[in-house]
């Protein structure tokens, strides 16, 4: 899935990721918006940037993600 700027997103799952840390799993159940999906690479595999509410912005990889309804 591509995201996109402004899209509601929820951290759903531990990434598999290699750059998943282990206090990242403190976000899994988050909500936010996606700040810069990386649309200049438009690479699945990429880190995007998204704004959690109330815990601040990250760089996190696409496979913890999914969108939520508008």
């Amino acid at each position: 899935m591509t995201y996109r700027k402004g899209q509601r997103i929820e951290v759903f799952q531990r990434s598999e990721d290699e750059s998943w840390e282990e206090y990242m799993n403190e976000y899994i159940g988050c909500h936010g918006i996606v700040v810069d999906p990386d649309t200049s690479v438009n690479d699945p595999d990429a880190l995007i940037e998204v704004s959690l509410d109330g815990k601040g912005t990250h760089r996190l990889p696409q496979d913890c993600l999914r969108q939520l309804a508008p």
